[in-house]
């Protein structure tokens, strides 16, 4: 599918409405984060998200825009129940294994004012850790245990006392890969995340 962008202005793209879209497509970004790799299908992927039965507004992607797995990465869009939207865990699209979970409270949207929105936000920004400068939960001793983590998986994290068995029936292969090469990932990024283990990440990492 040939994409055609409109700049609308330095920083907002737009993907005209045509054929199967419900909606137009907007990608916020300058044109040097514009996906340019040959190959990388992320803006179709936007006008593809635009398709989706009950589509609010606009099939939207964010500056990190790249491609994913159905939605891009980085892709945003919303859907009404009442014409045919559905919720999926799936529409944040799959990167580098990011977990997605989906907690469901017992309150009526109705209960929660601005006031009490704004105090449970706070709330949840004090608690959450959340990679660089926040760091994670859990400390590993060093290298050597990083590389069982990076083997085990959440498995391991499950019999260090980091959750329950029950996590792991939610993890897509039990929450561990076979054939995993901690020797493949560079010091860099393991002293990095050395320090985020046990937190909601740092990136595009969102609650």
């Amino acid at each position: 599918m040939k994409i055609t962008l409109v700049e609308e202005s330095p920083y907002r793209f737009r993907i005209e409405q045509r054929d199967q879209m419900r909606a137009p497509g907007v990608v916020f970004a300058s044109k040097e984060l514009l996906p340019q790799a040959a190959g990388d299908k992320a803006l179709e992927q936007v006008a593809n998200v635009a398709t989706l039965p009950g589509i609010v507004r606009a099939s939207f992607a964010m500056p990190d825009v790249h491609w994913g797995y159905g939605f891009p990465i980085g892709g945003v869009a919303a859907t009404d129940t009442a014409h045919g939207g559905v919720v999926s865990p799936g529409g944040v699209g799959f990167d580098i294994s990011c977990g997605v979970r989906l907690l469901a409270a017992g309150i009526d949207r109705e209960a929660l004012d601005h006031h009490r929105m704004q105090r449970l936000m706070d709330i949840l920004d004090t608690t959450i850790p959340r990679g660089m400068g926040r760091g994670g939960l859990w400390k590993p001793s060093g290298t050597e245990e990083m590389d069982d983590l990076l083997i085990g998986g959440a498995r391991y994290a499950v019999e260090h006392g980091h959750g329950v068995p029950r996590d792991l029936d939610r993890c897509e292969d039990f929450g561990v890969l076979e054939g995993a090469a901690p020797g493949q990932v560079s010091t860099r990024a393991v002293a990095r995340g050395l320090h985020q283990v046990g937190s909601l990440g740092s990136g595009n990492h969102f609650l």
